[in-house]
């Protein structure tokens, strides 16, 4: 599980990306798709076409860190845009927790794939 500080900003990139993207092709995405700055301190998320994978992308004041996750099954409850072009989203780090903790974003509850070690 992954720990999101409250002043930290996220942005979801509402278009699935090719998930064999690396730093020089997420960061093209960030600027170009998103038109926004890589460098920022923002992470960047990113998911494939499935909804199994995701990357992240972020800066951390001395260079890019690239993140991903494969879900073994199910698929990740991706928000859907509000607006025609719409092509990111700004999140709360506590919704990407629950995002990649499995949890639907609507009503809140636990997608059937996710299970905690007890």
């Amino acid at each position: 599980m992954l720990s999101f500080a409250g002043g930290l900003k996220v942005m979801l990139s509402l278009e699935p990306c090719d998930m064999r993207k690396g730093f020089e092709g997420l960061s093209a995405l960030v600027q170009n798709q998103l038109e926004e700055s890589p460098i920022r301190g923002t992470l960047f998320v990113f998911t494939n076409r499935d909804r199994t994978r995701l990357k992240i992308l972020y800066w951390d004041g001395s260079g890019l860190w690239v993140c991903s996750k494969r879900l073994e099954k199910g698929t990740f409850s991706w928000p859907r845009a509000c607006e025609e072009n719409q092509r990111k989203l700004s999140l709360r780090p506590e919704a990407l927790a629950l995002l990649t903790d499995g949890v639907e974003m609507k009503g809140a509850k636990f997608k059937p794939w996710y299970e905690r070690e007890k």
